[in-house]
């Protein structure tokens, strides 16, 4: 039997037990230089030994198999055997005791996802590739090729432990494998690159909103290694920072990126560096135009309309007077549900207050109208000699009500003394005076002045303010938008 027959079943031909167990199956050699012929004592009991072959055969198959399973176990990987990575401890960084080993840094922003007012924070998608060297990862190669890997190795040998400073959520995008890609090349250089989707925190002042540009940054630090250990640094200056063409926001307009570099100070591990990836981000004002400062604007020139509405039309004037009020309390209220309660006032808190005063003013000076025409109504009726208590028996469209109909001590007796004059003729002609015939006059009388009455019948506080409110209005406008744009 050949040598071949024996590897097969894993037996070694020079070992005495492996040569009695293969000439008792019957694939050891007949002639053996230490034992002669083995036939002629073999032969007779050739008959007991058959049960056993099968028996034999079956249980070296399975101990064959487990041989070759162990020893596939065991035999270390291919890359494994070129990159050495068996004899040396990657639980230290490369040089340790020497000079600190730098760790170059780029990074290439795919996408800014979100930015939030009211967590005050940001969400963004980013490539981050680290740059090293470690001569214990170096190789031989002719043609000076570098080797590509993913994830799995990342966890047997030494790589940076850079983290994000102030970030809140972060994860490495695992579809449809983990986003991972090591890259070594013969000389030891190494490039570490993964795509990360973080948040961070982003310190927002709103003093200025929503005519604000707001500065985020997005910082990098090593976490366990100090200054004495590690150095980190941009490993392409300023163009080691590159954007998407595409990126754009709903609300802002990017102003800039820009990378820079500085020390972090920890009590109790020191010094440590740290790289900063700013960016300025200007808001779109259209938005807050339409949504909140155009409509205060028209409600305060809606609040207007109420000094060119005759100071009898009490309930056209107060129902205008609360609308805008209320509408005004709306805007305020929407617009500070959308943002962080803060405890500093907010530029459009400042306009949109404003507007609420001028609404609110606009109802106040009515009162004053109101209230100073029925003092000088009353001291007319007494100069006339009129009872005060004969009001109450008069007709109901007679005195002064507040139903918003024209009445006759509504209007300046002076202005219609023809009309008042001719009336009362008639009404001492008649013995028994007809309402009915009244109101028809009186209607008849004050069609054709109704222009020239209602501009002669109006109060002084009326006519002012038709002129000082939009003024003023104009003025703070002037002011405000020269301030914040």
């Amino acid at each position: 039997m050949s040598a071949s027959s024996f590897s097969t079943l894993g037996l070694n031909p020079s070992s005495p037990t492996d040569l009695c167990l293969a000439f008792v199956v019957g694939i050891a050699p007949t002639q053996h230089p230490q034992w002669g012929s083995c036939n002629s004592w073999r032969a007779p009991y050739e008959p007991y030994f058959a049960p056993f072959y099968l028996i034999f055969f079956q249980c070296s198959k399975r101990e064959i198999s487990m041989r070759k399973l162990d020893s596939t176990k065991l035999r270390p990987l291919k890359y494994e055997q070129i990159l050495r990575i068996e004899e040396h401890d990657f639980a230290m960084r490369p040089g340790f005791g020497g000079s600190p080993i730098p760790v170059g840094i780029d990074v290439q922003i795919e996408s800014i996802d979100s930015i939030s007012e009211v967590d005050m924070d940001f969400t963004m998608t980013l490539y981050l590739r680290h740059y090293w060297k470690d001569e214990r990862l170096s190789f031989p190669s002719t043609k000076n090729r570098s080797m590509t890997f993913d994830g799995r190795l990342i966890k047997k040998i030494w790589v940076p432990d850079v983290f994000f400073v102030h970030s809140k959520r972060s994860f490495i995008h695992d579809t449809t494998m983990e986003n991972v890609m090591l890259r070594v090349y013969p000389d030891g250089n190494v490039l570490f690159s993964l795509r990360i989707t973080v948040s961070a925190m982003c310190f927002m002042d709103f003093s200025r909103f929503p005519l604000d540009t707001q500065n985020c940054s997005l910082e990098l630090e090593s976490y366990a290694y100090n200054e004495d250990d590690l150095m980190l640094y941009w490993k392409h200056g300023n163009e080691s920072l590159s954007t998407d063409e595409h990126i754009s926001l709903s609300q802002f307009f990017i102003e800039e990126f820009s990378a820079s570099s500085g020390l972090a100070f920890y009590s109790s591990t020191g010094w440590y560096n740290r790289l900063f990836i700013n960016f300025a981000l200007r808001r779109h004002i259209f938005f807050f135009v339409l949504q909140s400062y155009f409509p205060a604007m028209l409600m305060v020139m809606l609040s207007w309309v109420s000094f060119w509405i005759d100071r009898r039309a009490v309930p056209a004037r107060v129902s205008l007077g609360i609308t805008t009020v209320l509408t005004m309390s709306t805007i305020i209220t929407g617009v500070s549900a959308s943002m962080p309660q803060v405890s500093y006032i907010k530029a459009v808190d400042i306009y949109l207050w404003i507007s609420f005063v001028f609404v609110f003013l606009s109802v106040i000076e009515y009162a004053a109208v109101n209230y100073l025409t029925t003092v000088e109504e009353r001291k007319q009726l007494k100069k006339r000699g009129k009872p005060l208590k004969l009001k109450h028996h008069s007709p109901p469209c007679s005195s002064m009500a507040f139903d918003g109909c024209y009445h006759d001590t509504d209007l300046d007796l002076a202005d219609l003394s023809m009309h008042s004059e001719e009336s009362s003729s008639r009404g001492r002609a008649a013995s028994i005076p007809n309402v009915d015939t009244m109101r028809v006059k009186r209607k008849r009388s004050l069609k054709g002045n109704m222009g020239r009455i209602i501009l002669q019948n109006n109060h002084v506080i009326d006519t002012y303010s038709r002129i000082i409110f939009p003024i003023v209005y104009i003025i703070f406008n002037f002011f405000y938008w020269g301030l914040y744009i």
